[in-house]
C-alpha cells in the first residue's frame, strides 16, 4: 500500500455530483476503492449505475474485502497488536535511526532492524507506530508478527 485516501463525492457528466464515500487505496498495481461487503451502502438502482460510471472515470478498480478476509489469522491478530501502539510517542533520534536503517538497508526483517536501532528503550514500540502512521510497511498477512516479518520504508 502506497497511500489511503478518500473521496467523499465525484462529478458524472458536466452537472451531476455523486456521493461515492469511497476510500481509496493506492497501490504498485493501481488505484482501487474498497468494498468491504459488511458495510455497503444500499443504493437505489439508479443511484448505484451513477456510482458505476463516477468510479469507472476516476479509474478505480474494486477491492472486495469480506467479513472473513478481515477476521482472517494472523492478519487480525497483527493489525490489533500493531495498531495498539498508534499513539506511542517516538523520541526523534529513535525515529530518524529507524527510517534511516531501513532507507540504508532497504527491505529487511523485523528483528534485524530492532538489532540495527537499539536504544535504551525497546525500539518496536516506535516501529509499530511508524507503521500506523504510514511511513513504514510491516508485512502483516504471511505470519504472525516477529523477527522475521519483513519491513520497509514508504518513502
Amino acid at each position: 500500500m502506497r497511500a489511503i485516501s478518500h473521496v467523499a463525492t465525484a462529478n458524472v457528466g458536466p452537472a451531476q455530483v455523486v456521493d461515492l464515500d469511497a476510500v481509496v487505496l493506492t497501490r504498485p498495481d493501481g488505484r482501487h476503492y474498497l468494498d468491504v461487503v459488511p458495510a455497503r451502502r444500499v443504493r437505489h438502482l439508479d443511484e448505484e449505475g451513477l456510482v458505476q460510471i463516477a468510479l469507472r472515470e476516476l479509474e478505480l478498480q474494486q477491492l472486495v474485502v469480506t467479513a472473513e478476509d478481515l477476521r482472517a489469522e494472523p492478519r487480525r491478530s497483527n493489525v490489533r497488536l500493531v495498531w495498539s501502539y498508534r499513539d506511542q510517542p517516538i523520541p526523534v533520534p529513535l525515529r530518524l535511526r529507524i527510517l534511516k536503517a531501513l532507507a540504508d538497508e532497504g527491505p529487511v526483517e523485523l528483528g534485524h532492524l530492532l538489532e540495527m536501532v537499539s536504544s535504551d528503550r525497546d525500539p518496536s514500540p516506535a516501529v509499530m507506530s511508524l507503521a500506523c502512521s504510514n511511513l513504514l510497511e510491516l508485512d502483516l498477512t504471511s505470519e504472525p508478527l516477529g523477527p522475521s516479518t519483513m519491513t520497509r520504508s514508504r518513502t
